[in-house]
């Protein structure tokens, strides 16, 4: 769509991109002390490489500002952050605390038939850091549909988040002192397939050969004769 000279679509997708970067979780790349909550519950690799050789990926509209609306709306909550030792410090954002309930929002394409755990972790540690003993993980389609997932706080999950920050903090912290110094294991999951480090875990992604109709009558159009 367009007026005279002006690009219209193009003015309403920069200013989704300035939203966008506005909304956004900022993360010290500098600071190995500072864990976030987003970092520790998914694949540690994924977020190595987010803080040591990022690559940046595009998102769609969608997942980009519906996260960071909800963290940006007035609630009952602020910034989140868990002590541990060594002076390392834990840090998540509930989207929304409401009757003593935490309340995460995710964007998704279809809705799952179960939570997915990354989110079951972050909304866990979410009651931890707040001090709250139920949560909930609300689902909603690009459509507008929405679907809720209940939970109750669980030390284990906490633990293990606990663990996991510990384990990206050495590993960044060795990172800074060796530049060769390895990066965390593979986890493999369905989320590797739309990973942009892809190539550096596993194979490079095959390159299909585009394959026409000409080229396919150009091979098999003649008939074998005898």
């Amino acid at each position: 769509m367009s007026v005279g000279d002006r690009d219209y679509k193009q003015i309403v997708r920069d200013a989704i991109d300035d939203l966008g970067e506005d909304i956004e979780l900022k993360i010290d790349a500098k600071d190995p002390n500072t864990i976030y909550l987003n970092e520790s519950t998914r694949c540690l690799r994924r977020s190595f490489y987010d803080r040591t050789d990022p690559v940046d990926t595009e998102q769609t509209q969608f997942n980009k500002v519906l996260g960071g609306l909800f963290r940006k709306m007035k609630s009952h909550s602020t910034m989140g952050a868990y002590d541990m030792t060594g002076g390392l410090t834990l840090k998540g954002q509930a989207d929304m605390i409401r009757e003593d309930v935490v309340l995460i929002f995710r964007s998704i394409p279809r809705f799952p038939d179960n939570p997915i755990p990354v989110d079951i972790l972050y909304v866990n540690a979410c009651m931890w850091m707040f001090d709250k003993i139920e949560g909930v993980i609300v689902y909603i389609t690009p459509d507008g549909k929405e679907e809720s997932f209940v939970t109750n706080r669980n030390q284990k999950m906490f633990e293990e988040v606990i663990r996991r920050a510990k384990v990206l903090h050495d590993l960044l912290a060795r990172k800074k002192d060796d530049p060769k110094a390895k990066p965390p294991i593979v986890e493999p999951s369905l989320d590797c397939l739309d990973c942009q480090y892809y190539e550096r875990c596993y194979i490079r992604k095959k390159q299909g050969k585009q394959i026409t109709i000409s080229s396919l009558f150009g091979k098999f159009g003649k008939e074998d004769t005898v």
